[in-house]
């Protein structure tokens, strides 16, 4: 829900986690951002004074326009709405899991804050030993991102920021028909976590799970990563996008940079450009599985092929207007395994601060475990270690 202070921008509508690596959800955001910068003149423009608030749940979108209303700025909104998502959306977010963090400030100054999850230190890359108790649970690493972009950009007590938060959890709330969909689809497993149990059924048979690693020494061991944004120049506006271990940005931008050359609007408008932008699609989601975490893999020349006019260029040589093809034709070498989505805010404030942050704790209800000590529930990103 997109929010300004002082005004509605939309009625209150159910709202599914926003995955940048969703092919339908990128579709949308692509479509509506090659109609804007064809067609300026048809855009409404909505001038407001003190920013505006854009997140899953109206509800957070609140927290994000109170605290804007209060003359912060939108890293404090940002932390607001972050927490409030982690109660309202728990299957998608929370402070159990991690996230990337885009911080455009009013001066000019670019900033991007890796806190993804790391594996616990006492991992191993054989603690599987060929069974199905792979202990699931990464480290809890997005307090750690925004209490880092806080120290930095804050100007409210960190306190004061939590406490929408603190409220709805404390005294209960609504669920969202797509958080009651989560648990239809996680029944099961829900069922057979007691701390989830507890939280979100009121009757049935409970067991209690196990907690894998010592998350308290875990969290005192983790870093945030101050990083450069991914940035490109398309169709007259300058993008910024996480760079890896995300590749949602990359990805978005080849697409992006394929379809422009298409010509803006008729190239990509009707049926036609429907087809060229699934099939734009297809390749850049083959070429982005090829990026990976840059502690670990040299990504530098994926990265630089995703963000070249010259690649984009031979791609788009290689779209049919008249056909698909098999998948080996996009050349990609390997499928994502499973993808079930996250958390997206975006958030603009009175002095044009700007801040696009993503969390997740990866799968539905991530581990599935709600930690019987903390309340958190943990995110299970071990699972995307193939070892």
């Amino acid at each position: 829900m997109v929010q300004t202070v002082g005004r509605v921008l939309s009625e209150p509508r159910i709202f599914t986690a926003l995955s940048l690596f969703q092919t339908a959800t990128i579709a949308l955001l692509l479509i509506a951002f090659l109609q804007n910068a064809a067609a300026e003149k048809r855009i409404q423009r909505i001038v407001k004074h003190h920013g505006a608030v854009a997140t899953d749940d109206g509800r957070c979108s609140d927290a994000g326009v109170m605290t804007l209303r209060g003359g912060e700025n939108a890293v404090d909104a940002a932390v607001a709405a972050a927490f409030c998502l982690g109660v309202l959306s728990p299957a998608s977010s929370g402070i159990g899991g991690g996230a990337f963090m885009l911080v455009k400030e009013a001066g000019g100054k670019e900033i991007a804050n890796d806190s993804r999850e790391t594996a616990p230190l006492k991992a191993t890359e054989n603690m599987n030993g060929g069974k199905d108790d792979l202990k699931k649970q990464g480290g809890l690493s997005v307090v750690s991102g925004l209490f880092a972009a806080w120290k930095r950009h804050g100007k409210l007590p960190w306190k004061k920021l939590i406490k929408p938060a603190e409220k709805l959890a404390s005294k209960g709330f609504e669920i969202s028909r797509y958080l009651h969909m989560q648990m239809n689809a996680t029944r099961g497993a829900i069922l057979a976590d007691k701390g989830l149990s507890d939280l979100l059924v009121s009757n049935g048979e409970l067991k209690k799970p196990e907690i894998g690693f010592d998350l308290e020494a875990d969290r005192r061991s983790y870093r945030v990563k101050v990083k450069e944004p991914l940035s490109a120049d398309i169709l007259g506006y300058r993008l910024l996008g996480m760079p890896p271990p995300s590749s949602g940005g990359a990805a978005m931008m080849l697409v992006l940079r394929i379809l422009s050359l298409y010509g803006i609007p008729s190239g990509v408008s009707g049926p036609l450009g429907v087809h060229r932008l699934v099939e734009a699609l297809k390749h850049a989601f083959a070429v982005r599985m090829n990026l990976g975490d840059p502690d670990f893999v040299d990504v530098t020349k994926v990265v630089s092929d995703m963000l070249s006019p010259k690649f984009a260029k031979g791609l788009k040589k290689k779209i049919n207007d008249e056909k698909t093809f098999d998948p080996k034709h996009y050349g990609g070498k390997w499928n994502q395994i499973e993808d079930h989505g996250t958390s997206h805010l975006s958030i603009i404030d009175s002095e044009r601060n700007a801040v696009s942050m993503t969390s997740t704790i990866n799968g539905y209800f991530g581990a599935l475990v709600l930690s019987p000590r903390t309340g958190i529930v943990l995110n299970n990103e071990m699972d995307e270690n193939q070892w």
